[in-house]
């Protein structure tokens, strides 16, 4: 008590401490708090409950009970649920008389905030409430009560005892325009929810006090988080690193990204307004969830990223995200190509390509095959593909539910065939031998009779067997690279795959050589018996050309017979004038283009 106060002779008053303190409970929350609103607690006030709490009227009024003793926490708990009935609209404003919500409707939107601030919590509810609250909405629950009469539970559970705690009057303040508390209650929570994001991602320390200090790009991806569905699962996995130093040291002019780290590491000295951070977040999310960077295999790895560049440029200036910012790739005439097409005509226009320069700045890539070191760092746990696939086809689901705008007919085809993940390389390698490797027919003939009839030596039938010259039709040959480079368990898993195949195929033997500094030809071989032929020698350098070229003269190899190179990629240049196919490790590339199927063994 103040020395003032103890002069005059005024006695505190615990029950207005109180109220006081349960006013500064629901004010902490950001959402409840953006409800402009006031609080009655004048005696004379003929709203106010008599046996309740609190009372809300659709003008924007709460009427407390004047003298009504409750902890701080009861009375947060009567003041939140008022506001949240005129946040979810049960008290609406408007400028005439309206009749009164009936009893079912009353007890229904009571139970409905309930059941809300279970999960939403703010100070304690009384002790004489339910625990828990039926399912559906008000219009639900109002219209089964009228059929099945209203639950003792939850008739009167809302905070003004067995009196109405809703009350619709005419909206006396109205100057032009009606308070639409409904749409800001739903503004507010959108911004608290996206605010709880950013403190679980660690770009916030705490729910408030960190808006007026956000950064450009901060609010440009919690606007994704928020407001587009299409990246903001996205988003909400990705992590920024504004590092002056660091983009300096690399030479970020603008933005980069790695997508195995989750990382957009952006120059903070650059200035840029919200929209058009949108528009190069927007442009770099892209990049990791379509994986433009592991899609260049042996292309040069500056061109494609540049025609990503035209590509994911288009997009975002059809679906209108952000304003593109100056000096960004565009090109109208390239939005409905792919980025394998964009590369195919950039790459001989020696004198467009000396003008190009992606985010990343000129002569160098946005695209980062590596993260970037740096304080804050930290390692990734999740499976790359299947959380940017994840997010990009649920984001487009949520985009399209939402009726959020059309989508560019190029992004919908990368984004639905995210939809059906690549087929395993042993399968793909599979459906390779069903196409060209034949299968040996067997011959049934009465020359050789069947095991059966030795059963009913009376029954004459045909026995089944497979000819010479059959037997020798159905084979392949397969160029072994047993340099010191090759990996094991590369090699392990190749031949067991091999084995199982041609065992399955019944290809009796397939035609072996083995190649690093020369060729050595193991002639055929039982395919369960490559691998225990393989050696690797380590020798020197790995020349494969003179393995093929032994293949395709020998004699005894038939001219239509397939050919499987297993090498790691380090080797020569091959020209191999039949069917082929390629095995090499995944992340390996071959120093040419290959003109049969490439596969990559996990």
């Amino acid at each position: 008590m103040s020395r003032t106060r103890q002069q005059a002779g005024e006695k505190p008053d615990p029950a207005a401490e109180a109220f006081a303190a349960g006013v500064v409970l629901v004010k902490r929350n950001p959402a409840l708090a953006a409800l402009e609103t006031r609080f009655c607690r004048d005696k004379t006030c003929w709203r106010s409950p008599r046996n309740g709490l609190a009372v809300v009227d659709s003008g924007g009024c709460v009427h407390v009970h004047p003298t009504r003793r409750a902890e701080p926490a009861e009375w947060a708990w009567a003041l939140a649920h008022s506001l949240l009935h005129l946040g979810f609209g049960h008290v609406w404003a408007a400028a005439g008389e309206r009749q009164q919500p009936d009893r079912y409707d009353l007890a229904a939107r009571c139970v409905v905030v309930n059941r809300f601030l279970l999960t939403f919590p703010v100070g304690r509810a009384p002790d004489d409430l339910p625990s828990s609250y039926p399912g559906g909405d008000e219009e639900q629950l109002a219209a089964r009560w009228r059929r099945d009469g209203i639950p003792a539970a939850y008739e009167h559970c809302g905070t003004s005892g067995a009196a109405p705690d809703q009350v619709l009057v005419a909206y006396t303040g109205w100057q032009g325009q009606l308070p639409d508390w409904q749409l800001a209650f739903a503004q507010a929570l959108t911004r608290t929810v996206s605010a709880a994001m950013d403190v679980a991602g660690g770009r916030r320390d705490s729910l408030t006090g960190e808006r007026a200090r956000q950064q450009p790009w901060d609010r440009a991806l919690n606007w994704f988080v928020s407001s587009y569905p299409l990246l903001g699962g996205i988003a909400a996995g990705m992590t920024l690193v504004a590092d002056a130093e660091l983009a300096r040291a690399h030479g970020i002019s603008i933005a980069a990204v790695n997508a195995a780290a989750g990382e957009i590491y952006i120059n903070p000295l650059v200035r840029y307004a919200d929209d058009e951070w949108r528009f190069i977040l927007g442009h770099e999310m892209l990049h990791a969830a379509l994986r433009h960077g592991e899609r260049c295999g042996a292309r040069d790895p500056l061109l494609f990223n540049v025609a990503a560049d035209y590509v994911v440029n288009g997009w975002l200036h059809t679906m209108g995200v952000g304003a593109m910012p100056e000096g960004l790739l565009y090109d109208p005439e390239l939005r409905d190509l792919s980025v394998e097409e964009v590369y195919d005509l950039i790459a001989g226009d020696l004198r467009r390509r000396r003008r190009l320069a992606t985010l990343r700045g000129k002569g160098a890539g946005d695209i980062l095959g590596e993260p970037l070191a740096h304080g804050s760092a930290r390692g990734t746990y999740v499976d790359l593909d299947e959380f940017y696939r994840r997010g990009l086809l649920q984001g487009h689901d949520l985009h399209m539910a939402g009726e959020r705008g059309l989508l560019p007919a190029g992004l919908i085809e990368e984004i639905r065939a995210l939809a059906h993940p690549p087929v395993p390389w042993d399968a793909r390698l599979a459906r390779w031998f069903d196409e060209f490797v034949p299968r040996p027919q067997p011959v049934r003939s009465y020359a050789r009779p069947a095991r059966r009839q030795a059963s009913t030596p009376d029954i004459p039938r045909a026995g089944r067997y497979f000819p010479p010259e059959e037997i020798a039709r159905c084979t392949f040959g397969v160029v072994l690279d047993t340099s010191g480079s090759m990996d094991r368990a590369l090699l392990g898993k190749a031949l067991g795959a091999i084995a199982s195949y041609a065992e399955a195929r019944d290809v009796p033997a397939a035609r072996v050589v083995f190649c690093d500094a020369r060729p050595y030809d193991a002639g055929y071989l039982p395919p369960t018996e490559i691998a225990g032929r393989v050696r690797v020698r380590g020798r020197g350098g790995t020349e494969l050309q003179p393995g093929v070229d032994l293949l395709q003269r020998a004699d005894d190899f038939p001219p239509g017979a397939p050919v499987l190179v297993i090498t790691d990629g380090c080797c020569d240049v091959l020209r191999i004038r039949r069917e082929h196919a390629f095995l090499i490790p995944q992340g390996s590339s071959l120093p040419f283009t290959a003109r049969g199927p490439v596969f990559r063994c996990q």
